[in-house]
């Protein structure tokens, strides 16, 4: 029998569980590159980097093997992950005992648990978002260093709040006539694309410098007046045998987002020669996009795409004013 993974490792366990598609408890090169593809390593990197793990040379990797690899690069991110594993299992015995208890509790402590679980996701979102500007800043570091061709313009934008950075990815070879799922909004569908076309000129225009914002023209904002409108981006590598199922699942998303009232438009791209899918969602603020990732349909999708994408997918956000979207519409 196998060693029990050390602290900050067990980790693993459960990677090699999510990877191994077949279930037969190790992961073969080709379930090991639609896990481990991050969209820069190219095929014959990470066939080298499966090689260096597999030190048993069965073309196979097991649980061992690859705590016995990132054991050695973890430095950091291995109390990072202890950590993370004393959570989840604290999380998990706070959820059951939270099932057991609500329904019992008085108003009042019923109040103060549905606070403590929103409080508990608040910082957890934030933790994310961290993670996410981090992980976004050296995928971007690391392409810039190899110089794609085919790679996506990233550009940078400074706006104030927690997160500086929010970058908006564009592949200029994508078709922005997205294909409609026969919801009889092809009318709209239009309408909201042409303002997406124009949101891409104004930053255009912004990475030319050819743009001179004078600080004389500052805008002042009514009382009551909406002042941001999130814009979301996903980016989602179906795999090939999935298409059909992961349709019908984006679909039924599609849908229900575009029912909620938070919900300014949803459109969808698909590359021409990929199973790659660019989903633009467009919100009237954060609380609206955040109460959305709560809903039923929401975690659904997500839960579903675990099995639909190649590879995790790559969610880009960015606050924009409100008021380019009034005068986008006058």
């Amino acid at each position: 029998m196998a060693a029990e993974p050390g602290a900050g490792l067990r980790i693993f366990r459960d990677i090699l569980r999510r990877a191994d598609k077949n279930d037969d408890g190790k992961l073969s090169f080709e379930e090991f590159k639609a896990y481990f593809d991050d969209g820069v390593l190219s095929g014959e990197e990470l066939h080298e980097l499966f090689r260096m793990i597999d030190t048993h040379n069965t073309d196979n990797l097991d649980t061992e093997e690859l705590c016995k690899y990132f054991s050695q690069h973890l430095g950091e991110y291995e109390n990072v992950l202890s950590v993370l594993e004393d959570l989840n299992i604290t999380i998990l015995k706070a959820m059951d005992k939270t099932k057991k208890d609500y329904q019992e509790a008085s108003g009042l402590e019923q109040f103060v648990t549905r606070f403590l679980l929103k409080e508990t996701v608040n910082q957890l979102q934030s933790l994310q978002s961290s993670l996410e500007c981090a992980m976004e800043t050296t995928e971007e570091q690391t392409r810039q260093e190899r110089q794609g061709p085919t790679k996506p313009e990233v550009l940078s934008i400074q706006w104030p709040g927690k997160r500086s950075a929010r970058r908006l990815q564009r592949n200029n070879s994508l078709s922005l006539k997205c294909p409609n799922f026969s919801t009889g909004r092809i009318e709209e569908d239009s309408h909201w694309m042409t303002q997406i076309n124009r949101l891409q000129k104004l930053i255009d225009r912004l990475e030319k410098k050819d743009l001179k914002l004078e600080p004389f023209e500052e805008e002042v904002l009514e009382e009551n007046t909406r002042a941001h409108i999130m814009i979301v981006q996903r980016q989602m590598s179906v795999i090939e045998e999935e298409l059909e199922g992961f349709r019908l699942a984006l679909k039924q998303y599609v849908e229900s987002a575009s029912a909620q009232g938070g919900c300014l438009h949803v459109s969808t791209q698909k590359h021409p020669s990929e199973s790659r899918f660019i989903l633009y969602e467009f919100w009237e603020n954060s609380n609206a996009w955040n109460s959305h990732l709560q809903m039923n349909y929401s975690k659904t999708f997500q839960r579903s795409n675990v099995d639909f994408l190649e590879t995790p997918e790559l969610i880009t956000t960015m606050l924009v004013p409100a008021s380019w979207w009034v005068l986008n519409n006058n």
